[in-house]
């Protein structure tokens, strides 16, 4: 179902194993296969349990211009954006390939619609979290070794022969 993946990489099977860069990651998706109902509350209402979404719109129109993209007849296509990356990822990772009032679902990061401002705050935010994780594995990895330091002298010292004076007769 995934067909944005190059014919050189694709299996026999539609799959949506796919491995994502930061740059080609981004708090803009695209979902495809929504049924043409007026579901766009509906829509709203389910992308919104994974956070805060700054806009939702129908984009069918603009990109059925386009004519890149192939569009399933009778389905909308909506451009969604949140307001912080993490969230998009989850609502991707959750709702991907899932049925919705009797659409399957697709959804794409669209990296496309990203500002070049937006874009150097994506890269900012994720050396900064990059940083912070490495701080915590280092404080981790101290706390271990220090255990394993007490460890190891509790375990000598509980062995330690303790000799005593020898009491002459």
């Amino acid at each position: 179902y995934c067909k944005t993946r190059p014919k050189y990489r694709r299996s026999k099977k539609l799959t949506a194993v796919k491995v994502y860069t930061v740059a080609q990651e981004s708090n803009h998706l695209l979902v495809f296969g929504v049924p043409q109902i007026n579901l766009k509350n509906e829509l709203l209402r389910e992308f919104k349990k994974f956070g805060s979404i700054k806009s939702i719109e129908n984009v069918t129109n603009i990109i059925g211009e386009n004519e890149s993209l192939e569009i399933e007849a009778f389905t909308d296509i909506f451009h969604i954006i949140f307001s912080q990356i993490s969230n998009a990822r989850k609502a991707k990772k959750f709702l991907d390939a899932k049925n919705f009032y009797g659409g399957i679902l697709h959804i794409s990061y669209a990296p496309e619609y990203e500002s070049l401002d937006e874009l150097r705050l994506k890269l900012k935010q994720r050396k900064e979290d990059v940083a912070t994780r490495l701080t915590k594995l280092e404080q981790i990895n101290r706390r271990s070794a220090k255990r394993k330091h007490d460890d190891i002298e509790l375990s000598t010292n509980k062995y330690q022969l303790t000799t005593t004076p020898e009491t002459k007769q």
